[in-house]
């Protein structure tokens, strides 16, 4: 499996993005942005460093676990870094999405927890994309409404203190021969589609032709054409892609 990928800030910022590969898996993760007490002293590029380095081992390990099994582990042991310092009980707890992907011989394994999506393209040409949209149908967007929804049923589900999480994250198994690229991304990418306009084959034709920073001058390009106040959310975003290719080898 080749995988191409690239991940920055949106300007001016910090990046709560993650990525990492593998010869046989990538991670993609999208910290949420922390505008009010947490609890936590560490923050959240803290967290998806040291979320993102136990999914990636859990991914490579002999054990053969489910990915659903790798992530519930890799928030354990994140957990377990930071119990003694941090209040693991705050709703407001650093918190990011999951996008997996991982290789095992001719199958394909993908999970996803969150708004991060993971779009597969079949040697047919079509495109199937896994996304949960959980947090598209949430009664307000206000902090307050946001803790409350975070991690509870009826809300949405993401990697932060609770094991279960993982328990809701959607995972499915292609055949590798079956499989000719797959996108994993951050919203940050994603709103080329979701809100610009593109199709998930264009972003991937774009990526496989020019590679991974192309994506990112297209965001932003798009972002600063768009009047302020058009689109609910942040005007700019942190933006991470990863395209790979080359199951069948």
């Amino acid at each position: 499996m080749q995988v191409t990928y690239i991940s920055e800030a949106m300007p001016g910022g910090v990046n709560d993005d993650f990525v990492v590969a593998g010869e046989r898996f990538v991670v993609v993760l999208d910290g949420a942005t922390q505008l009010s007490e947490s609890g936590c002293v560490h923050g959240v590029p803290w967290l998806v460093g040291r979320l993102g380095v136990r999914l990636a081992a859990g991914m490579v390990s002999e054990g053969g676990a489910s990915l659903r099994a790798v992530l519930a582990g890799a928030i354990e042991g994140v957990c377990a870094l930071h119990e003694a310092t941090c209040d693991l009980a705050h709703p407001n707890s650093p918190s990011s999405t999951v996008a997996m992907l991982r290789q095992r011989g001719e199958s394909v394994e993908y999970l996803v927890l969150c708004d991060s999506p993971i779009a597969v393209e079949t040697v047919d040409g079509k495109v199937q994309v896994v996304v949960d949209d959980a947090t598209s149908h949430l009664p307000g967007y206000t902090q307050e409404d946001l803790c409350r929804s975070r991690n509870q049923p009826g809300g949405f589900w993401v990697a932060s203190t609770k094991v279960e999480a993982a328990e809701q994250a959607l995972t499915g198994c292609l055949e590798a021969a079956d499989v000719r690229r797959v996108a994993l991304m951050t919203d940050g990418v994603s709103r080329l589609v979701e809100r610009y306009g593109w199709t998930w084959g264009r972003l991937m034709d774009l990526v496989e032709a020019e590679g991974p920073g192309a994506a990112v001058r297209a965001v932003r390009e798009a972002e600063r054409a768009t009047a302020p106040g058009t689109y609910r959310g942040k005007v700019h975003d942190d933006v991470t892609i990863a395209l790979c290719r080359g199951f069948g080898a």
